[in-house]
């Protein structure tokens, strides 16, 4: 079987330094990212992403919070958006002019999560997606609110999905994609599916599976040992390749690949 698409990465031999090595030193020149997400009861994925991307070097982070949340971030966010609340403290749908207001000022967006369960922000997030052209990071629940929208989501030219093996299931499932994954299939098997889902769609995917973060893009695969699954639910992961990838934006394989093995 021809696996030339697949590339095997270690901490000792990372596949791409140069995107390491190409950082910006100066923050004028490392983007800006925009981060979406949180609700009432809680904005710890926002948090976390925010912290994970100014020590990666992102130029500038601004988040967009539910307003209900305006008395309770933390002093380390200097540079904040609020939105419109629905009555279950989630962004509601008019929220959609600093959704679009954030989307204008940034260099790519991350929809981080702990965006709740309502229908109507899943509304608010389905129409961003339609506005919204630009480098586009989805993680954590942000993806199972959007569930609806799968097709359009992996439609979507520069989209990387950061989502839990559960979740690629479903994605699978809800396009109708003419492969079963299970949680028994060895790492090549699910390699080589998703070598094939990402040359019929134009998204990018990582996902951890057996201990390995799998990124795939294009039809190419990477994959890297991996024993933290706790930093892909909190978000710190999808943050980081979402911040690399502001700097290296002809290649989000190339970006959330370097981004798992990067020291910061």
């Amino acid at each position: 079987m021809d696996t030339t698409y697949w590339h095997r990465q270690t901490t000792s031999k990372p596949l791409y330094p140069d995107v390491e090595w190409n950082k910006p030193e100066q923050r004028s020149q490392a983007g800006r990212l925009g981060v979406i997400g949180g609700n009432k009861l809680g904005f710890a994925g926002v948090g976390e992403a925010y912290s994970v991307a100014t020590a990666s070097g992102v130029g500038e982070v601004r988040v967009l919070l539910p307003d209900v949340l305006r008395k309770t971030i933390p002093p380390i966010m200097t540079d904040v958006l609020f939105g419109a609340t629905n009555p279950s403290g989630s962004l509601a749908r008019d929220a959609n002019t600093e959704m679009g207001a954030l989307s204008a000022w940034a260099t790519g967006v991350l929809m981080i999560g702990d965006a709740g369960r309502n229908s109507e922000t899943a509304i608010l997030y389905e129409d961003f997606l339609k506005d919204y052209a630009g480098p586009l990071t989805i993680t954590r629940d942000a993806i199972d609110l959007i569930k609806n929208s799968s097709s359009s989501i992996v439609e979507r030219p520069n989209t990387l999905l950061v989502v839990s093996f559960a979740q690629l299931q479903k994605i699978f499932q809800s396009v109708y994609y003419p492969k079963i994954l299970t949680f028994s299939m060895q790492l090549a098997h699910v390699v080589d599916a998703l070598h094939k889902f990402t040359i019929t769609y134009p998204c990018a995917i990582m996902v951890l599976h057996k201990d390995y973060l799998i990124v795939a893009a294009n039809g190419e695969v990477t994959t890297t040992e991996w024993q933290n699954p706790m930093a892909i639910w909190r978000g710190s992961v999808a943050a980081k390749a979402a911040s690399y990838w502001l700097w290296n934006p002809s290649s989000v394989l190339m970006a959330a690949t370097a981004s798992i093995v990067a020291k910061d």
